[in-house]
């Protein structure tokens, strides 16, 4: 919905708004917020609101700290699950005190993006994500266990998926809150859980994709249930992906359709997968960004590990769904829900037209099951893999010019440092595995 600001002002009288979030999310993903009291409401509408980023991750140094806190009126809403005292939330872009935006900031990253497609004659980017998360128990003192909610599996029902009562009052929620949910459902592991909801620009996608994270752990919570977006919670069984359904469009034509093409794909759409292929491994640092994510992409778990595409095979990083016309859109299944969506997005897309500016050619579909292919079938077939960790990923992000370009100096630089900290903690960490492994062996 489109909102004024009268029509906010006069929706917190109305609803006893007490209290509003002022949302907005730093450079690993992570939703932050300052609250005001509802008497700071016109103040905050007036773009007056400053906090201090010297405390938030990847945004500055202490002594150019002060940040404004600029609302999007639109994000607007007051939260289903408080009925007393309520809460409303607006998500803001971060601004620097001489009205110039934050460059570190992931939601201006994305804008930025999308302003150089629209420059290239793109009006908006569609995105449809597919965040999967897993339920777990809890504990007595409420912290979360590994002890799963249920032991279903794909598409189960009760009494198999006993985590359908949660994922019912999530869907709830989320509909009052303005989501358009298309389907729920038990994934392929136990205590997997998969809430799909309609596609919209890019923006609006990435600002849904928060707030579907903090709906589903809020609700999740009130059930005696810890709901945990982590990439590969659990050894042996599925991780959890965000398949990112994505297609360009000029005003309402969909730039991705030909019907006159075979697979019923545009010349600007093979373009687009080309550039995507061509700059997965820079990207991965930043579409699987945790020492985790590699552990879910690895063979037999359905998760993508190989830089390839099909019209009809779920094993490629790219897959083209059957539908057509206004719906054709390209599916790129590496990212995982620990990515900030906001940055994740912007170098799809960034990868996506240099592809289309330099009319790269897309390699030929791979239409094989590629997890029982040889690596000598593999080299032969001239299909990559997808960094093995990290510290790959990191080095082939540092490489790209391209990718580097979409984040900015700033965010680069910063992330970067995040990351590689990440991987030292993570590379000197003795784990249990190494004592289970060598501890009597040696």
């Amino acid at each position: 919905m489109s909102y004024t600001r009268e029509d906010i002002i006069r929706i917190a009288k109305e609803e006893n708004v007490r209290f509003i979030r002022l949302q907005f999310t730093d450079l690993l993903g992570t939703i932050k917020n300052v609250e005001i009291p509802v008497s700071q409401l016109e103040k905050a509408l007036d773009n007056k609101m400053m906090f201090d980023g010297s405390s938030i991750e990847g945004y500055v140094r202490i002594e150019e700290s002060d940040m404004y806190l600029y609302p999007d009126l639109d994000t607007w809403v007051v939260f289903p699950w408080v009925t007393s005292d309520r809460v409303a939330r607006l998500i803001c872009d971060i601004y620097k005190p001489d009205g110039s935006p934050f460059a570190g900031d992931p939601r201006g990253i994305l804008k930025r993006v999308l302003k150089e497609a629209e420059e290239m004659g793109y009006t908006s980017m569609n995105v449809g994500p597919e965040p999967e998360f897993f339920l777990f128990k809890t504990d007595e003192k409420g912290d979360p266990t590994t002890e799963l909610n249920d032991q279903g599996g794909y598409f189960d029902l009760a009494p198999m998926d006993l985590g359908e009562n949660c994922r019912r009052e999530i869907v709830l929620k989320l509909e009052e809150m303005g989501f358009e949910i298309e389907a729920s459902h038990h994934e392929v592991a136990p205590g997997q859980h998969e809430i799909d909801f309609k596609y919209a620009d890019a923006v609006k996608a990435a600002d849904q994709i928060q707030t579907f994270k903090l709906v589903v752990k809020t609700i999740a919570r009130q059930h005696g249930l810890h709901a945990t977006f982590m990439p590969k919670p659990l050894f042996g069984v599925n991780g959890s992906g965000m398949h990112c359904n994505q297609s360009l469009f000029k005003d309402n034509e969909n730039v991705f359709y030909d019907e006159t093409d075979e697979l019923g794909l545009s010349q600007t759409a093979r373009h687009y997968m080309a550039g995507i292929l061509k700059h997965a491994r820079a990207m991965a640092a930043i579409t699987n960004p945790t020492v985790n994510s590699y552990k879910r992409l690895v063979p037999g778990y359905e998760a993508p590990c190989y830089v390839a595409w099909s019209a009809s095979n779920r094993s490629p990083m790219i897959r083209i769904p059957a539908s057509r016309g206004l719906s054709t859109r390209v599916e790129v299944r590496n990212p995982d829900p620990a990515a900030n969506p906001y940055l994740a997005l912007a170098v799809m897309l960034r990868a996506g037209l240099d592809g289309i500016k330099r009319q790269m050619a897309l390699p030929a579909p791979i239409d094989r099951n590629i997890y029982v292919m040889s690596e000598e079938e593999r080299i032969e077939e001239g299909i990559p893999s997808l960094p093995a960790d990290l510290k790959e990923a990191l080095s082939e992000l540092i490489r790209s010019e391209v990718i580097s370009d979409a984040l900015g100096d700033h965010a680069l630089a910063y992330f970067y440092e995040l990351k590689e900290i990440e991987w030292d903690m993570y590379r000197t960490q003795v784990h249990q595995w190494e004592r289970d492994q060598y501890l009597t062996l040696y």
